[in-house]
């Protein structure tokens, strides 16, 4: 896949995702669907973090888990947005500046001396963060549904934008 398809995918899932964050109910970061999963504001402030992957994935080796700083969990759509919009910038800055050559290197997500995956640049790129993001993007959506937040479009209309 040539490099400006990432590009345009990446802009696409972006600007849905961010949709997505501009819903987010203030203050109802500590309700959770079930007891194993994430809180509201656990899940949403890690879709708004997912972005700042692609900077590791197009500009270093890999991507320590054990020496990563945990994401702080944010519970306001304005705190979500100012950081996904930054996280954002950093990864499309870092993908256009990206060559072909670039996303045929080798890259790996590891905790420590643990291998969790590897593969090009540009495989690792589509599953750590496009992929990545579109699944937490989603699940947000089912939290939203739960909570009465009107779901925004997607890939066409939701039940609440006909």
């Amino acid at each position: 896949m040539p490099i400006s398809k990432s590009i345009s995918d990446l802009a696409r899932e972006l600007a849905t995702t961010r949709r997505t964050l501009e819903r987010y109910p203030d203050g109802r970061g500590d309700w959770k669907p079930h007891a194993k999963s994430k809180s509201l504001g656990e899940l949403a402030s890690h879709v708004a973090s997912i972005p700042g992957y692609g900077v590791s994935v197009m500009t270093q080796d890999k991507l320590d888990f054990a020496t990563r700083k945990p994401t702080p969990t944010l519970d306001s759509a304005r705190e979500l947005l100012a950081e996904f919009d930054a996280r954002a910038a950093a990864t499309t800055k870092a993908v256009e500046s990206a060559s072909e050559a670039d996303l045929e290197k080798r890259w790996s997500m590891v905790a420590g001396d643990h291998v969790i995956g590897e593969g090009t640049r540009r495989e690792m790129f589509r599953s750590l963060v496009l992929s990545h993001l579109i699944h937490h993007r989603a699940q947000l959506g089912v939290y939203y549904r739960l909570l009465g937040v009107p779901v925004p479009s997607m890939y066409g209309p939701s039940a609440d934008e006909q």
